[in-house]
């Protein structure tokens, strides 16, 4: 565990070094009126939907954001884009941005955004009626992911390791697959790949939901604190940014899910499952929460993360969350 920390830090700082020659310089303040450039980093998660609702109707631009989504695959890219300084916000799962605060990467967490309630599962074939069942199974899974955090935490309630399985390291997109066409007997992914799973291969099922420990998995908005320092207006902008999205999600279902699941490659109707499985958050709901019972969420997810050697110390998580662009 202690070599993968390591790895992590080493990989930050040398992009970190690189990004102080080649990337380019972070967005500017810009004058009254002009709109601020904003590169927010995104997944094919459907917990960063509203962003696409947003880009769809013209949020952005609305309040005087111009938004670059740029998509990435696996979790180490676009931590690693972020913590290069190559954008200004990004998506990230809650224990991701606690470990890049740990390493000393310099972001704010504004805003909550989803909590995971079955969208994020361990997925078997039918031999495997329990976690137990796992000893000695090759699971595919994403390293230092959602998936990883799950596994960990779903084995050690079963006082179990990773010692006690074979690990298969793939990227979350492959690991249904792999499972689907039997190179694995279980797989830990997250939407839509559960969703195309299950549907690919009738004697797969789901052995274990994030639901079984509420806000372990679930998602944030990081913003870099150079960038929070200079715009704070427009870091404000990007959270009206997010609740008009999901008003419009919440009041049209429909056509919200149709403009997501066209974005993470997917139907509306292959996901509905998918969509069950995710509670948004609203701004009324970041107001109350993000100070309130997230505290107390965000402190379990550490636990468990510091537990499993995702990083060695807590770092201080009030110094992690910002509300105050909530206000």
């Amino acid at each position: 565990m202690k070599n993968r920390l390591l790895t992590i830090i080493t990989m930050l700082c040398a992009l970190a070094m690189l990004a102080s020659f080649a990337a380019p310089a972070a967005a500017a303040p810009v004058e009254a009126n002009d709109p601020v450039k904003v590169r927010i980093g995104t997944q094919p998660w459907i917990g960063y939907g509203p962003w696409w609702i947003a880009k769809e109707n013209g949020l952005f631009e609305k309040y005087g954001i111009e938004a670059e989504l740029i998509d990435f695959i696996e979790d180490k890219e676009v931590n690693a884009a972020f913590a290069s300084g190559n954008m200004e916000a990004a998506n990230l799962a809650t224990h991701t941005a606690i470990k890049l605060f740990s390493v000393g990467v310099d972001l704010k967490l504004v805003l909550l955004e989803d909590i995971s309630t079955s969208a994020d599962a361990i997925l078997v074939n039918g031999e495997i009626t329990s976690i137990a069942d796992l000893k000695g199974k090759q699971i595919a899974y994403e390293e230092g992911t959602t998936s990883d955090l799950l596994l960990n935490y779903a084995l050690l309630q079963n006082k179990m390791t990773l010692d006690d399985i074979d690990a298969v390291p793939m990227p979350a997109s492959d690991a249904g697959a792999a499972l689907m066409t039997g190179k694995v007997p279980a797989a830990v992914t997250y939407e839509p790949y559960i969703s195309e799973a299950l549907k690919e291969n009738k004697d797969l099922k789901v052995l274990y939901k994030a639901e079984e420990r509420p806000g372990l998995i679930s998602d944030v908005l990081v913003i870099s604190g150079k960038f929070a320092e200079e715009n704070p207006e427009a870091a404000k902008a990007l959270l009206k940014v997010w609740g008009e999205a999901l008003d419009f999600y919440n009041e049209d279902n429909t056509a919200g899910q149709a403009i997501i699941a066209e974005a993470v490659g997917s139907s509306a109707e292959d996901l509905k499952t998918a969509f069950d499985g995710v509670k948004f958050y609203d701004l009324t709901a970041n107001q109350k929460d993000l100070t309130g019972d997230f505290t107390s969420t965000i402190k379990d997810v550490a636990d468990v993360s510091k537990t499993i050697g995702l990083f060695e110390e807590i770092p201080d998580l009030s110094k992690l969350v910002d509300a105050s662009f909530l206000k």
